[in-house]
Formats: C-alpha cells, sequence, structure tokens
C-alpha cells in the first residue's frame, strides 16, 4: 500500500461562531500533488493553514509523515510539538511575503541560518542550488522590489524548498500575479512534481489543476464534496454542486 504522507480526520476549525471547517478527512500520497479547488469562502486555505499548524484545528487529527497530533477542545498542544511538526513543510504563500531588505540569495538563507542553525556557507550553498532550480541564480544579488511578482514568487519557492521539508503547501501561488507571469511559477511546480515532491496546492488554475495534479480536492461551504483524479472530477463527475462550480469556473477548452 502507498505512504501517506499527509492524513487529517474530522477536522473542525471555526472563527467566532463562523464554522469554516466542518469535519475534513483527506490522505494524500507521499510524491503526490493534490490540488484543492472550490469557491472563494470554501475554507480551503483555512484547511491548508490547519495542515502546518498556521491555524489551529479545535478538533480532529493531523498526521504529517510519521508525527500525528489530536487536536480536542480545551487541550493545548507543545510549542515543541508544533515547532517539530510545522518543521516538515514548506510553506509558499499568495502575496511572497519576501523580507524587502534582503537579497534574493538573503531571502533563501534566512530560514536555514535563523531556524536550521546552518553556518553562512552552508545556507548559502544551499540557497544557490534552489536558486538555479528556479532559473534565478543570475538574480541573488537583486532586492525583491527589483524582480517581478512572478520572480519573487519563485524565489517564495526556492526559500520553501531551501529548507528541505517534506511537503509543500502552496496557498493560491499564482492569484497575485499578472496573467502573463503564471505560467513560469507553474512550470517551477510542474517540475517540482515531476520530482516527486509532496504537494497540497489552493488554485484557481483549472487548467493546471486538470494537467498536473494526482488527486483533485473539490470544497464547498467547509466540506470536500468530491475528490479523485483530474478525470474523475473535470470530465465524470456527477455530483450537482462540482458541475455548477466547473461550469462558472471552466473556460471552453
Amino acid at each position: 500500500m502507498a505512504e501517506q504522507m499527509i492524513h487529517a480526520e474530522g477536522i473542525h476549525k471555526k472563527f467566532g461562531n463562523l464554522e469554516v471547517l466542518k469535519g475534513i478527512d483527506l490522505s494524500i500520497e507521499k510524491g503526490k500533488m493534490a490540488v484543492i479547488i472550490g469557491p472563494s469562502g470554501s475554507g480551503k486555505t483555512t484547511l491548508l493553514r490547519c495542515m502546518n499548524l498556521l491555524e489551529t484545528p479545535d478538533n480532529g487529527i493531523v498526521t504529517l509523515g510519521s508525527k500525528t497530533l489530536e487536536f480536542i477542545p480545551g487541550k493545548k498542544q507543545k510549542y515543541s510539538d508544533i515547532s517539530e511538526f510545522r518543521k516538515q513543510t514548506g510553506m509558499v504563500f499568495q502575496n511572497y511575503n519576501l523580507f524587502p531588505h534582503l537579497t534574493a540569495l538573503e531571502n533563501v538563507m534566512e530560514g536555514q541560518v535563523t531556524v536550521k542553525r546552518k553556518s553562512k556557507e552552508m545556507a548559502k550553498k544551499a540557497a544557490m542550488v534552489q536558486l538555479e532550480k528556479v532559473g534565478l541564480k543570475e538574480k541573488a544579488d537583486m532586492y525583491p522590489s527589483q524582480l517581478s511578482g512572478g520572480q519573487q514568487q519563485r524565489i517564495g519557492i526556492a526559500r520553501a524548498m531551501a529548507m528541505e521539508p517534506d511537503i509543500l503547501l502552496f496557498d493560491e501561488p499564482t492569484s497575485a500575479l499578472d496573467p502573463e507571469l503564471v505560467g513560469e511559477v507553474l512550470k517551477v511546480m510542474k517540475d517540482l512534481a515531476n520530482e516527486g515532491m509532496t504537494m497540497m496546492v489552493v488554485t484557481h488554475e483549472m487548467h493546471f489543476a486538470r494537467d498536473v495534479a494526482d488527486l483533485v480536492i473539490f470544497m464547498d461551504q467547509g466540506v470536500v464534496v468530491e475528490k479523485g483524479t483530474p478525470a474523475q472530477i473535470f470530465e465524470q463527475s456527477t455530483n450537482e454542486r462540482t458541475l455548477q462550480f466547473l461550469n462558472k469556473v471552466q473556460a471552453p477548452m
């Protein structure tokens, strides 16, 4: 049986009186890419943030690799457990989140030095490898303000990869980009998928989901409505809510 890298069971999350996640169950195998689609406000980003505990689930069980945490109302998790759990993931945000006062190279080095306690020499070597991977080695000494949005997002991916995570989480990585810059970021993500990186991606890019995902998860109103291969979701779905959503968002092929 294939090894599960991500497993979530009964994940609930409320903000005040608003129940955003209503008992989410999902499993993602090692080396696979799962793409989460759905309308705005369906809970996609909250689910992603619950996976690396940027948001703490109110209820449920999350397993990443060999580590499992159970969330019970009133029970506080130890900071050390959360920290160890989170180290397995790299997060790529919608708005890059680069440090404006650091060069591209320094941005990719920063977490390695401060979190992983690597020497600057080792961090620099690893950072240059990742910058080359995303096609930006020659931009190493430039500051974020000197780079396009697509380049900044690729730096964000290099930074996440330099931390040597088991899992990469992407929160709408192309939604802040001009349309002509989207392709360069998606290409880097495709390359990572081909290398066997385990990934969980929230996106509005339906063509990308169809072409690259191993698993497509359709969410609406805090629940997983349907999940399956791209063919099962995009071509064979008979679920009324899924079809309604796809009809709205998909351009004619």
